[in-house]
Formats: C-alpha cells, structure tokens, sequence
C-alpha cells in the first residue's frame, strides 16, 4: 500500500487561507486559469442541473501533470509558480495566471469533496481532497492524509480533470451563463484557448448587452458576418473592438473600424463594443505572418466602409437610448429650471442639455447632477443668449459665417461649463472667508448657501425655497420661540424638489462645536413641520462634531456637518469637471 500524500506548508498559509471567492461562478473560472496556466487548448465545464446530486468537472487537454510534480509542486501551498517557472507557461508562452499558489482551493469553495485525476507521461495521478478535513485542521494541514493512486495510461493521454462533489447546499448552483459571461470577457480574443459550459463553445452573445448580427455578400470579398454586443454597465471591456477572422483565425488586433475618429461616439461607448467580422474573402490580403490586413487593400477598403456604416448606425441607437434613460431620472428636475427660462431660451437650452450629457456618457448621475446645474445656471445668465443672436443673424449670411457661428455655440458649450465652474470655485473661496471670521453669524452664512445649494452636493442642488416654505419657518418660529426664548431662536431653512422631498439646514455659527443636542433640538423643529409637509432629510451646520459624539448612533436621514467638510466637498466636484477640460475633448 503506497504512503499518504501530504501538504507541505509555506509560512503564509494562514493569511492566504483567510482569502475568499465572491461567488461559485468565480471559484470555478479561477479552475479554469489553471487550464491556463497548464497550456491547454480545450476546456470542458459541466455544471449540475439545480438540485441534483451530480458534480461540478472542469477537464483540459493541458500537459497535465506526473506523481512527483503533484507531491512536490501541486501540494505545496502559497508557492507562487512564477517564482519556480518564470512568468510565462513553457509550451504556449502564455502569461501565467496564478499567482500565490491557492487556486487549487477554489473548488472547495463550492464542494466539499475535490478529485483530481492528472495525466502526463504515460501515467494518471488520482488524489482526493475533502474541505471539512481542512476545516479541522486548521494551521496543521501537513498532518492530514490525503488518499492518492497512480497507474498507467496511453502515452497520448494529457491533461486534468477536477471532479467537485457534494456541493455546497448554502449556496446557489452556479449559473452557466454567469459563467460563461466571465470567461468570455477575460478568453474571448483566444484563438488557442476554446471553452465549452456544457458542451456550448463560448460566443459573444454570452456578454450581456444588446447584440447585433449584419451579414452582406460583397463583389470582390464574398459573404461578409458580423457580429457584435455593446455590453451592460460602464465596465471596460477586456480587448474590446470588433477583430476580423479570415478562415477562421483571427488576425491582428481588434478596432474601431474608424469610430474612434468620430466626435459623436464617446471613447467610453466603444470601450464597451465587442466583436468580429467573418470575411474568408480577404485570404489573400494578410500578411505572410497572419498578424495584420494589408492595409492598403482595396478589399479591406471595402470591408472598413461597410463596417463603418453598421457599426455606427447601431452604436448611435445604443447611445441615444442610454443617454435619454439618464436624462429621464433628471427630468423632472430639469423642467423645473427650464420652466423658470424665457420661453425664448427654453429650446436652446434643451439642445444644449443634451450635447452636454453626450458629452458626458458614463459618468455617475451624480457627476451629471453637477453638469446639468451649472448648465442651466449658464442659460440663467445672458451668456448664451448673446451667442445665439449671433447665430440668428448669420443664417442670412453665407454658409461659412454660419458655420463659423454654429461652431462657437458649440464650443461655448464647454466653454461656458468651464467658465461657470471656475465663479463657483470663486465663490468657494469668499465662503472660506466667511467661516475664518469669527464674528460671522448664523444668518450670515444662511443667507449665503440658501441660493447655492449645489454646495451641499448634488442631490440637492435642484432644490430650492418659495414663499410658503420661507413663510411657515417665519410663522413658526416666531410662535415657538416667544418672550425669553426668543433670544435662541433658530436659523432654519426649509427647501424641496419637484419629487416633494423637503430639506430643513438648521444653521449654527461657523465657531459652534455641534454637539448632540443641537442634533436633537433640530429633530425636534422636523417633529413639529412634519404636519404641514411631510418627511424631511435633516442637515445641521456648524465648526465640526464635538469628537464625543460617536458615528454608531449616526443616523440615515440626519447628517452634522461642518462648513469646511461641505465646502472641501463641493470644490472637489468642481475639481474633477475642471479636470475633465484638460483631458481629451470627447
């Protein structure tokens, strides 16, 4: 009977022990680096139906691995290969994946049992691995016998096959095509690395997004495919662009097709499009080394035109459709400040909104609460409409005094962006000398923020006051604080939004340490307005919390804040749009 394995345990263990998967889909694709990193050129996954007693197998056709290499290497623990075997794989030059030696592990995330069956020169390695046998063991894993066999086998057998079983019931079944979203982003661009989730190759319908499938039979280059997806969310894709595979290899590197070239599709839309065009018909126009199109071809001439025009015709649907979305949350926001424009301003501060939001796609709705502010402050003022009159009066000019013109409207855009940004810093700094000054009132500094309100960041900087909110404060401090109290009667500033969430800023003096009652006091004033208008958000200013007041009992809708952390926050919004001019314009 043949001795019991056991690990040999590097002095990390511990820590990287403690490391953890976010989810079954993601322990298994850390399985397949390993196919990887083992210079393998089929990968089969096979995931259970939903509650069945069946295993989870990865199996590859790498190079696999002899009894020694699975005592000696395999079995050691937190030994980063690279540092064994260099960077790169030896067969494939493959950069290597794994890093710190544990992906060996991660099956065991969904399993508690995990079979190993390796097959490299001309013998098969069996070892068993159980998850509770680590579990107890703890630090003392070099104790725990691990049951292995070897036998022989065809010498042209190879490779690895992982058998988990016993899964984890606490845990959902991997999804397939969780999975295969996964791999495809990070194998996609492969051409010597083919994945199959149950028996399905991966494809780029796997990426989630909107698809799209153009075909053409061209004179001189035959049947053209293409096929592409514009992924969800605003995560770069790995490798994105659109490659071409010519008998189906792909060659050179993946592109654009002169879309990057175009002003009105933002870089950040393109870094979201995945791809290829299938065209056997340009055999004869790649290069000796199959790394590039001849690009002076007049076939590829041919092929660039047409896909230009399919690319762009779908990219633009998608972009529109997204950039609408993100402007109806803000709608009804924007209406508001329109509604307050002269009717004759109203049009052409719409057009400009939705450059300005195309300008920038993919930004957080918070960032574009910011833009569309200072936007709007800008129609506010006489800027635009000075420009606009000039373009008015050049309509019964010539065609380049037009354009001429047009083309300033559109650089006042950004210009005006800018320009606004840079008063707003401005006024910052008039801010930063009011709180300085220690004989700065409350009402001072009431006075000041209740036109700004921007300052208190972007959810808020739509709201404003009216007649009745200014008016029940008035009624309703004058009737709460009488006689003797009347000399501490509160600052309070009362603001909503067209979606009827209402904001009351208790004001103290920029000296005053908030403490905990003045936290009270203001929930309070909200206990006593709460009849007349409903649920409010709460926002006491002051110096800085009093440091015993501990952030546990902090409350969601009550927040206590200084001047200068509000002010600090509001130049870095500002900061970060003034950044954006000093980058690439698109």
């Amino acid at each position: 009977m043949r001795p019991a394995a056991h690990f040999q345990v590097d002095s990390r263990l511990a820590t990287l022990l403690g490391e953890s998967y976010r989810s079954s889909e993601y322990a298994i694709k850390e399985l397949v680096d390993n196919c990887w990193d083992a210079d393998a050129e089929n990968v089969w996954v096979n995931l259970p139906d939903p509650l069945t007693a069946d295993p989870i197998i990865i199996r590859d056709d790498g190079h696999g691995m002899t009894e020694r290499e699975v005592l000696n290497e395999y079995l050691v623990v937190a030994n980063d290969r690279r540092s064994r075997k260099g960077e790169r794989t030896p067969f494939k030059n493959r950069l290597v994946k794994g890093r710190k030696g544990i992906g060996k592990f991660a099956g065991l995330m969904a399993a508690d049992v995990m079979i190993i069956e390796t097959k490299a020169r001309e013998n098969i390695t069996r070892l068993r691995i159980r998850r509770t046998d680590l579990l107890e063991a703890k630090k003392d894993l070099e104790r725990i016998d691990l049951p292995y066999e070897t036998e022989n086998c065809d010498p042209k057998e190879r490779g690895t096959t992982i058998t988990l079983s016993n899964l984890n019931q606490n845990l959902a079944f991997p999804n397939p095509e969780k999975l295969k979203q996964l791999l495809i982003l990070e194998y996609g661009r492969t051409a010597d690395f083919k994945i199959r989730v149950n028996g399905d190759l991966l494809d780029i319908e796997d990426i989630p997004g909107q698809s799209f499938t153009e075909e053409i039979d061209l004179a001189d280059i035959g049947k053209i495919k293409l096929r592409f997806t514009i992924a969800e969310g605003t995560k770069k894709l790995k490798q994105s662009g659109v490659v071409v595979r010519v008998g189906g290899k792909i060659v050179g590197k993946p592109n654009y097709f002169g879309l990057e070239d175009d002003e009105e599709i933002p870089n950040k839309l393109l870094n979201k499009m995945y791809g290829e065009i299938e065209a056997d018909g340009l055999a004869d126009d790649v290069t000796a080394d199959w790394g590039a199109i001849i690009e002076n071809s007049k076939k590829y001439q041919e092929l660039r035109e047409w896909a230009n025009s399919k690319l762009k015709s779908k990219v633009e649907n998608v972009f529109a459709q997204e950039v609408n979305l993100a402007k109806a949350r803000l709608q009804k926001e924007i209406n508001k400040r329109l509604e307050q424009l002269p009717e004759y301003r109203r049009e052409f501060a719409k057009t400009a909104l939705e450059r300005v939001m195309r300008r920038f796609y993919g930004e957080s709705e918070e960032k574009i609460r910011v833009i569309v502010s200072i936007v709007l402050e800008a129609f506010e003022r006489d800027e635009y409409w000075v420009v606009l009159q000039k373009i008015d009066e050049a309509k019964h000019r010539d065609v380049e005094t037009f354009a001429e013109a047009l083309g300033s409207f559109g650089l006042l855009d950004m210009a005006l962006i800018a320009q606004q940004t840079i008063r707003r810093n401005r006024l910052l700094d008039e801010f930063d000398e009011l709180i300085a000054n220690p004989n700065t009132l409350e009402r001072t500094m009431h006075v000041a923020l209740e036109k700004n309100l921007w300052i208190f960041g972007s959810e808020y900087s739509m709201m404003s006051s009216n007649e009745t909110l200014a008016r029940t404060i008035e009624e309703y401090t004058k009737k709460k604080f009488t006689g003797e109290r009347a000399k501490k009667r509160p600052d309070l500033f009362l603001a909503h939004d067209v979606l009827d969430r209402h904001l009351l800023v208790e004001f103290k003096r920029p000296s005053h340490i908030i403490i905990r009652g003045d936290e009270n006091q203001a929930e309070e004033y909200r206990d006593d307005l709460t009849s007349f208008f409903g649920k409010m958000m709460i926002i006491v200013l002051g110096d800085k919390k009093d440091p015993k007041i501990s952030d546990y009992y902090d409350k969601a809708d009550i927040k206590l804040i200084s001047y200068r952390a509000l002010i600090s926050n509001a130049r870095t919004q500002l900061q970060w749009l003034l950044d954006e001019f000093t980058k690439n314009p698109r």
